[in-house]
């Protein structure tokens, strides 16, 4: 110590430095109150008009929500009892004439999570109330029609929750990477499908298009594993190999897709799936917010409560 006697400070400079502090918890308040409204599905969702570029996209990212998988864990197992309540309610409402229904497209490449996401949305729904396609190659009846008419066929019926692994989607994927339509077809079917997904939304779907966004040293060690696994051989085919090759195809593929095939009532989310509590998370919290938006109601009993019951008290 010097001795010397520390300055006091004046009234006015008490003050200023009161308020400055003030400010700024008012200021880290105001941004935790940010993070704890914002909505995931306006951050997962893919800008409208603009040009896309997947490798700007962190495919391990945590961009909105839970931050590790304990936490993500706790907060999907949370969700499970209103999607549960919500779903009841919409199928509810379709018994009285509601012809509202939900579907969600999931896309993404392979191994990408699309069958373990199915699993677990499945996990959370009374499966009598959800009506569930994977689209594969077309078969010979399929490839006999248009190409949107097998996906009419699979479409989720009023009250109900629809989902897709893979979807008509494909045929501007895989079709445009292998060239299995001229150019100028696949050029006609962005606009085929984006009639189409209107139609559906004008028709009382709400439609939830989901990219699963992997990377590719992610793919790779999803794989491995699967050659690993003598469970998963099954799962493992060597052109998922040769198809690696094909990978940055399939990302101009995907962003050209989804650069011409939306609009502010098809919009598509990007959900970073490399890390898969997170991507369960997520797809989750999107179907509440839709399910929420769309708010079901129980219908109302057309009959006497109080005859039917003194029927039952006297029976």
């Amino acid at each position: 110590m010097d001795g010397r006697v520390p300055k006091r400070k004046t009234s006015a400079e008490s003050k200023a430095e009161s308020r400055a502090e003030s400010e700024a918890e008012g200021a880290e308040t105001r941004a935790g109150s940010r993070a704890e409204t914002k909505r995931p599905g306006a951050v997962l969702r893919l800008p409208v008009g603009e040009r896309i570029d997947l490798s700007s996209y962190d495919a391990s990212a945590t961009p909105v929500g839970p931050a590790d998988k304990r936490a993500g864990r706790t907060a999907t197992a949370a969700l499970a009892p209103r999607l549960a309540e919500l779903q009841e309610r919409l199928y509810a409402a379709s018994t009285a004439g509601d012809r509202r229904r939900l579907l969600l497209v999931l896309q993404g490449m392979d191994t990408s999570g699309k069958g373990g996401t199915l699993k677990h949305v499945i996990s959370h729904f009374n499966p009598a109330g959800c009506r569930v396609h994977a689209f594969k190659a077309p078969t010979p009846e399929e490839s006999a029609h248009p190409f949107l008419w097998r996906v009419t066929q699979a479409l989720p019926h009023p009250g109900e929750i629809g989902i897709f692994d893979r979807s008509h989607y494909e045929d501007v994927l895989v079709a445009r990477v292998r060239a299995l339509a001229p150019p100028a077809e696949i050029d006609d079917r962005y606009a085929d499908i984006a009639g189409f997904e209107k139609s559906l939304v004008d028709n009382g779907v709400t439609l939830v298009k989901v990219f699963l966004h992997i990377s590719y040293e992610e793919q790779r060690a999803r794989l491995l594993a699967r050659l690993d696994n003598p469970a998963k051989h099954w799962k493992f085919s060597p052109g998922d190999i040769d198809d690696r090759a094909l990978w940055p195809a399939y990302q101009k593929a995907y962003e050209v897709a989804m650069e011409r095939c939306a609009t502010d009532r098809t919009p598509w989310y990007l959900v970073p799936a490399d890390r898969k509590w997170y991507r369960n998370w997520a797809i989750s919290r999107l179907l509440l917010e839709h399910l929420e938006e769309l708010d079901p109601q129980y219908p109302k009993g057309d009959f006497d409560m109080a005859e039917c019951r003194r029927r039952l008290l006297t029976e």
